[in-house]
This record gives C-alpha cells, sequence and structure tokens, in this order.
C-alpha cells in the first residue's frame, strides 16, 4: 500500500474543471515531484490532497485511509503538512511565532526539539528567529515556509513552487535542503516549475498537462526524454 494513493480525482474551481481524472501514489519514503506548465493543475493537486479544493470525484487515500471530504485541519492532523506556493508567512509574527504556529495541533512534548531540528536544516532561521517574517528575503520566508510545515512533524511533506521568485543562490541551498529532509525520512511530493531542481531531487515525477497526467517515469528517464527537455528543460 502506498503512503499516497490519488485516483482519478477531478477536481472544479466553479464550473471550470482544473484536473480531469489525476492519478498518482507516493511510496513511503519518496520524492516524487509534479511538472508542468502554469495552468497544467499541479498546485490544484496538492490542494485537492490537503483539503483546501477537494475533489467533487475520485479518491484520496492516505495510509489507506480515505480522506478526498476531510477537513484541512484534520488531514494536518493526519500527517500532511503543505509548503504554500507563494510562502504565506505571517508576516507581523516573529521567525519563531510563525514556526510555532506550524506545531499548533501537537500535544507532545517534542515541539521544542523539533523547532530545534528546522534551525539546524535552515541556520539563517535560527539567526533570525525573533525577527518579523515580513522584514526577511524571499528566500528566507521560503524557508520559513518549508520550517513552518516541517513542525507539523508531518509524514507527508506538500512543497509548492519552492524555488518562485528567489535568488539562484538560495535556489540551490533550499534543494539542498529539501533533498536532506527526505534523507532523513520525510516523504516528499514536490511541485515544481524549474524541472531541472524538481527531477534532480526526486525519485519519479508527473508531468501534467492541462488537468491531466501527460507522462509519469523515473526522475533519470524524464530528464533524457526529448519532449521533456523540450518543454521544460531549456535544452
Amino acid at each position: 500500500m502506498a503512503l499516497l494513493e490519488v485516483e482519478d480525482i477531478h477536481t472544479f474551481y466553479g464550473n471550470i474543471e482544473a484536473l480531469k481524472g489525476v492519478s498518482l501514489t507516493v511510496e513511503e519514503g519518496e520524492c516524487v515531484t509534479l511538472i508542468g506548465a502554469n495552468g497544467a493543475g499541479k498546485s490544484t493537486t496538492l490542494r485537492s490532497i490537503s483539503g483546501l479544493t477537494p475533489p467533487r470525484a475520485g479518491s484520496i487515500r492516505f495510509r489507506g485511509e480515505e480522506i478526498g471530504t476531510t477537513p484541512p485541519q484534520e488531514i494536518v492532523r493526519l500527517g500532511v503538512a503543505q509548503s504554500p506556493e507563494g510562502r504565506h508567512v505571517f508576516q507581523r509574527m516573529s521567525v519563531r511565532e510563525n514556526l510555532e504556529l506550524g506545531a499548533y495541533l501537537r500535544r507532545d512534548g517534542r515541539v521544542e526539539a523539533d523547532m530545534q531540528q528546522v534551525f539546524d536544516l535552515f541556520p539563517r532561521l535560527a539567526e533570525r528567529q525573533g525577527q518579523k517574517a515580513g522584514t526577511m528575503s524571499g528566500g528566507e520566508q521560503q524557508m520559513l515556509a518549508i520550517g513552518r510545515a516541517l513542525m507539523a512533524e508531518p509524514r507527508l511533506l506538500l512543497l509548492d513552487e519552492p524555488s518562485m521568485g528567489i535568488a539562484p543562490v538560495l535556489v540551490e541551498r533550499i534543494y539542498e535542503t529539501i533533498a536532506e529532509i527526505n534523507r532523513q525520512g520525510t516523504t516528499i511530493l514536490l511541485v515544481e516549475q524549474n524541472a531541472n531542481f524538481a527531477l534532480e531531487v526526486s525519485s519519479r515525477g508527473y508531468v501534467l498537462e492541462t488537468g491531466t497526467v501527460a507522462l509519469s517515469d523515473r526522475s533519470a528517464t524524464l530528464r533524457e526524454n526529448p519532449d521533456v527537455q523540450r518543454a521544460y528543460l531549456g535544452t
């Protein structure tokens, strides 16, 4: 049984069908990526999984449990956390306060230890833990958004466009850390327009086109696919 099983989901915004039968799986411990052009349905897929935009049809199972109609906060409690596109940190709150909010559903004694682990992954956040999040750079805010999601202690981490609007030198640093998070045992489903980085850090990938899965394969194989190279890798 896969950790996440998405089967033939159809998701709408009003009368507009954004996902037209998307199916995918993510195994425990994997890093899987969704690549595709703007409007392909990548972010909508993550929003469907996290309960923010539930599908009208199809099935989403996490650890064998159907979550397609489960409220978002309960999906977080089950072990799915999302770092959203555009970061959406709480700008007037400090770095530490943002991280504490990531753990708001937890009732265990490991919160402070997990915060230290986030600081180990992102030393810049440790340096700025008293700083208001809105005064940090885009790259630093992205680190904070990922760290906040990790504070929920997820079994599955959903990352939506972590390289968007970030200086190239920080993109490399963030992707090194994403690889480290996966090595430490957190399963990742990654949405990314920067297909080079996404396919480098992931083991498998799905190519989305206009709300459907056009192609799926090992990441190394997708990197060698002439159509993928032409459309998404700039070669």
